[in-house]
């Protein structure tokens, strides 16, 4: 009788590897970019986010406050810079304020 290896896994090895076979890694994107947004940002501009969707590769951030999305927008660079690196690729190459 053939003698059968335990070869063990850790269950993120196992759930890259069951994203990339079933092609869900866009979808995982959209949810981990809402995700590292509300980490990043705070809870002062959080409170003020009514929404972050992630459209091929322009972040949309819809904003309740004319005032915090008039300040955000001179960062721009910066914010997209910080979320590429929490993300640990280049998700995103455009932010759109509105």
């Amino acid at each position: 009788m053939a003698k059968r290896e335990n070869e063990s896994y850790s269950i993120q090895d196992l759930m890259k590897s069951f994203i990339k076979e079933n092609n869900l890694s866009k979808g995982m994107q959209k949810l981990k970019v809402e995700e590292v947004w509300n980490a990043l940002m705070g809870q002062g501009i959080v409170n003020y986010t009514t929404s972050v969707r992630l459209q091929n590769k322009t972040l949309v951030v819809q904003l309740s406050s004319s005032v915090l999305r008039e300040e955000l927008s001179y960062g721009k660079e910066k914010i997209i810079k910080m979320l590429n690196e929490e993300l640990g690729e280049q998700v995103i190459s455009k932010l759109m304020l509105v």
